[in-house]
């Protein structure tokens, strides 16, 4: 099964099957929309996507989608300038050094991360775009269980019990399914960074301020980096929207949340030296969230190890550190990838495509992670010990996404299936399943 081709008119893909797979998604988040939007486009029925809050929030801040995820939503019928035209519309983004701001280098926004938005209002289309497709996604619906069986079941916190032919787990880093799938708790492990983070609008005081108002006049993004330390800002909606994140060293024992409030006077005291041009703009924020980055080692398998029928997706599997502006895009590039493998089997080897999709996937993503590692540790260890007269090469500090973007996930998935799946059936005939790393 050859995968759509980009720009051309859409059309859904008949069913391999007869009938259609029948798959639960429990997530309905960024990850759980990509699989929910992938599957349906590849013929497979979407019973309903799962979510366990009441409602949807605006929650969240930046977020970026780059090219390798854009080509996937396209070919899957998606009006992707609905995401961009809500994106940063700035052509640029500044690396700055610290305390004077000067630009150390200057690249397209592309580089980066394509068009970044707010989460939650690209949260909203990915949302449109299921309901289009007449998917249900079922709030309130708080999964307690899983059984491990064929077919898969998971259990509600209503008392009630659905079952599929598949199961897809994309409800991110504390899913259920993580111990499931593991057979055992993985607990977080600190990463010795922690992000301040705010993002409001501006008041027209702060707007008329020139001590404040040096990046509200239109849509930019900018980065100062110093030693152990950076902050990202982004200005959208002509300066109807303004987002800093500090990211600095930590070793606090706060639990992961998205919702824990951080300390103003803690985020004053660590932006004390930096450029002025920003630095008011931080200091008179109002409040702010305290966000500690927790690191979990790579899994060794992403599938349930009885059925193969439960799998995992997106942040419940590959979570990826904030700069590496790649943890939405890698859980598009999974959506597409699990697609692909369910129509190039059987109906009744599901295990043969989801053990290929961790397989095919594993490789792929860890390269993603890893960009985001060793921008971070660039960025935090380039100007140690650097007098300021000292000139910093561009290379050493610039954002090296680019290359990821000409990879097609799905193509890929094609072109690779027949080494891999010879792989599978060997593993599957022995009961040797060849984990993806080392515990």
């Amino acid at each position: 099964m050859e995968p759509q081709e980009t720009g051309a008119p859409y059309k859904r893909l008949e069913s391999p099957h007869d009938p259609p797979l029948r798959i639960l998604i429990v997530g309905a988040g960024l990850g759980g929309c990509a699989a929910a939007i992938a599957l349906h486009h590849h013929g497979h029925e979407v019973v309903a996507v799962l979510d366990k809050v009441r409602n949807f929030t605006r929650l969240g801040d930046s977020l970026g989608l780059g090219e390798n995820a854009y080509k996937l939503l396209a070919r899957w019928g998606c009006n992707i300038k609905e995401i961009q035209e809500i994106g940063n519309q700035a052509p640029t983004m500044k690396i700055r050094r610290w305390h004077d701001g000067k630009v150390l280098a200057e690249q397209p926004l592309m580089d980066m991360a394509g068009y970044i938005g707010h989460r939650g209002d690209y949260h909203d289309i990915f949302l449109k775009w299921v309901r289009e497709r007449s998917i249900p996604i079922l709030m309130s619906s708080d999964v307690t269980s899983y059984t491990d069986t064929t077919p898969p079941t998971l259990a509600l916190s209503t008392g009630k019990s659905l079952s599929a032919d598949l199961i897809v787990a994309a409800d991110g880093i504390k899913s259920l399914a993580r111990p499931l799938v593991l057979s055992h708790h993985d607990d977080p492990i600190s990463s010795g960074y922690a992000c301040f983070r705010a993002y409001f609008s501006p008041s027209e005081e702060m707007k008329a301020d020139p001590a404040r108002n040096t990046f509200l006049s239109q849509d930019s993004v900018n980065f100062w980096i110093g030693p152990d330390t950076h902050v990202v800002q982004n200005t959208l909606r002509g300066g109807g929207e303004f987002n800093w994140i500090l990211t600095h060293k930590d070793d606090g024992d706060i639990p992961e949340s998205w919702f824990q409030p951080g300390d103003m006077d803690e985020v004053r005291k660590l932006v004390a030296d930096i450029d002025p041009d920003i630095r008011y703009a931080i200091m008179s924020t109002d409040r702010c969230l305290d966000w500690k980055i927790c690191y979990r080692k790579p899994l060794s398998t992403w599938v349930s190890p009885k059925s193969h029928r439960i799998v995992l997706l997106g942040d419940s599997c590959h979570a990826h550190l904030p700069t590496s502006a790649q943890g939405a895009s890698q859980a598009t590039e999974s959506a597409g990838v699990l697609a692909v493998c369910l129509g190039l089997v059987g109906r009744d080897e599901v295990e043969v495509a989801t053990r290929a999709y961790e397989k095919l996937r594993f490789p792929r993503v860890r390269v993603s992670q890893t960009h985001g590692e060793d921008l971070r540790d660039r960025w935090h260890n380039v100007l140690k010990n650097v007098d300021n007269d000292v000139d910093i090469d561009p290379e050493m500090v610039k954002i090296k996404n680019r290359p990821l973007y000409a990879f097609d996930a799905e193509k890929d998935a094609v072109e690779k299936w027949d080494g891999v799946v010879s792989r599978i059936r060997r593993e599957l005939m022995t009961g040797q399943i060849e984990p993806l790393c080392d515990e």
